[in-house]
């Protein structure tokens, strides 16, 4: 049984609160070997069409690594298990065939923005702080973070909150694109969980080659992007999505996607 996480799925939504609140939610292994285990048992069950992340209580989405873990960490060790396991939560959680939200209900810091950083989405209270500050600690990012945040914010601000380890507000992570939208703490919840419906009703194949396309773009030169884009654009056709699509805009009516049965494969 999970100690660090709470994973519920009500309506086919799911949603795991990283919860360790007294210790701000740090992102130690035993939280990470159940994130994993969690986000493989959604993957292969069946029984959730998208994703929320959030963290217990208010003060902390995730404060970052557990610092105690930091200090035992070597170059030797870092080249072992659990290095990769630090790396593969991210990654996991990118490729996941559900949507995600990062509902960032408090202070997201170091390993908590890494892990909000794989999302599909990302939606903050107005009160919290986001950055990543392992410089200060004599580190850099080690989950991904200083890739992601480049591609999201771009260099020079990527640069910034890097070298500098200064966080930043909500509302200026809204405006260089980290985050997508800002809510006061009572309205962040219920509009994670909205946006997770309008993700559910999408045509859920359509959906993951629409955000493995956009994730290309950034790594692709154009033509070999665009070609990536067909190839994804002719598996949506051999679907069977198209056709429930076509025929609800002819008959002008919403597209039932995944109870007329046209579920993607796990």
């Amino acid at each position: 049984m999970a100690r660090h996480i709470r994973l519920e799925i009500h309506d086919r939504i799911a949603t795991i609160t990283l919860d360790d609140e007294a210790r701000l939610n740090a992102m130690g292994l035993a939280m990470r070997e159940e994130l994993v285990a969690a986000l493989r048992a959604l993957e292969a069950g069946g029984e959730a069409d998208g994703l929320i992340i959030t963290g217990a209580g208010s003060r902390a989405f995730s404060a970052g690594a557990d610092i105690n873990e930091l200090r035992t960490r070597t170059p030797a060790s870092d080249l072992g298990s659990s290095a990769q396991l630090r790396r593969e939560v991210p990654r996991l959680l990118e490729t996941l065939r559900l949507p995600s939200v990062a509902a960032i209900n408090g202070h997201c810091l170091g390993a908590g923005l890494e892990l909000a950083l794989a999302c599909t989405f990302r939606l903050a209270s107005d009160r919290v702080k986001l950055g990543l500050p392992e410089i200060n600690l004599g580190v850099i990012p080690g989950s991904g973070g200083t890739q992601r945040l480049a591609r999201l914010v771009g260099l020079g601000k990527a640069m910034e909150m890097v070298l500098l380890g200064e966080p930043v507000t909500a509302e200026a992570a809204r405006d260089m694109g980290l985050v997508h939208a800002v809510h006061a703490p009572e309205a962040l919840l219920p509009a994670a969980v909205a946006l997770a419906r309008k993700l559910q009703a999408k045509a859920p194949f359509a959906l993951m080659a629409a955000r493995d396309a956009v994730l290309r773009s950034v790594d692709a030169d154009l033509l070999s992007g665009i070609d990536y884009e067909n190839k994804l654009f002719a598996l949506c056709l051999a679907s069977g999505e198209m056709q429930e699509g076509t025929a609800a805009f002819l008959a002008k009516r919403p597209p039932d996607f995944r109870t007329a049965g046209r579920r993607s494969p796990a």
